[in-house]
């Protein structure tokens, strides 16, 4: 193996092992943080859903999301252009699940959803309104990009 042959492989690792980490995040939403938080009286379950979404935003997590969509991207690139070897199709349809079904469902429809809820007061009215139907639209898009995370996982390992 080249130089850039390892490489190669060391991007398609580094991106199968971020999308099932990111997945691994997602699912821990799905299956339990979100019911947590329903649990909470809603003043509560806002401020701390409103923390979260803050903390959030720091190195590790957006390295591990968006750093495995800047490498989906040159996977993507990279299989169009090796098209004829094997493994170019899981390549492909792993790398734009995640770019898709991940990180363009966040931005379509879980950022908007989080900037709704930033701005209520966790004890007013509206923000119980909010909150009640935050819970279950925010929850189904994060299911959505759950299950292309791990869907994008499991391609971009069989490629390896």
């Amino acid at each position: 193996m080249t130089t850039v042959d390892h490489l190669f492989f060391a991007l398609k690792l580094f991106s199968a092992l971020g999308c099932g980490l990111v997945a691994g995040i997602f699912f821990a939403f799905s299956t339990f943080v979100m019911s947590a938080l329903a649990r909470l009286q809603p003043p509560q379950g806002i401020a701390a859903m409103q923390s979260i979404n803050i903390t959030v935003i720091n190195p590790w997590f957006m390295t591990a999301f968006l750093g495995t969509g800047m490498a989906c991207v040159l996977l993507t690139a990279s299989s169009l252009l090796k098209w004829h070897q094997s493994g170019a199709a899981y390549l492909l349809v792993g790398s734009l699940l995640y770019l898709v079904g991940t990180i363009g469902v966040t931005i379509a429809f879980n950022v908007p959803l989080n900037d709704a809820l930033a701005i209520v007061k966790p004890d007013s009215t509206e923000g119980a309104t909010l909150w009640a139907s935050y819970l279950t639209n925010w929850t189904i898009w994060n299911h959505v990009r759950t299950v292309a995370a791990l869907a994008a996982a499991a391609l971009l390992t069989i490629a390896l």
